[in-house]
């Protein structure tokens, strides 16, 4: 039998502060925190969602080197990017690239960089128009 993965569900961020994350994520990307499996924090988007686990007190099974600060995320988004820019401006939020083209999964990318609390790298991109 051949296993064909189709899709991601959600992938988890181990993070210092559950509070500042969510606050964060929801006023920035419009992202809908909810709890879930005994009181579990998650932050919707779309169809998928991210799990979050807090430093020290990691969900088990985790990742073996889980740590804050450690991931690279890009986030597709039809609001045009120079609407993007001036929302993160105006939340004090620093552009650290873009916009500047990138490579997406499926095809090219329009997008800008910033970081999240934990140093995370987030991308939002656009699709680039051929």
């Amino acid at each position: 039998m051949d296993i064909r993965v189709e899709s991601i569900d959600h992938v988890v961020l181990t993070v210092r502060d559950l509070s500042v994350t969510i606050d964060f994520y929801e006023l920035v990307l419009g992202m809908e925190a909810t709890v879930f499996a005994g009181g579990r924090r998650a932050l919707r988007l779309g169809d998928q969602k991210i799990n979050l686990h807090e430093v020290g007190s990691e969900h088990l099974p985790n990742a073996r080197h889980a740590g804050s600060g450690t991931a690279d995320l890009c986030f597709l988004t039809s609001t045009p990017l120079n609407a993007v820019v001036a929302h993160l401006r105006a939340l004090g939020v620093e552009v650290e690239e873009g916009p500047a083209p990138a490579d997406g999964a499926r095809w090219p990318l329009r997008s800008v960089w910033f970081r999240d609390p934990d140093g995370n790298l987030i991308e939002v991109a656009n699709r680039a128009p051929t």
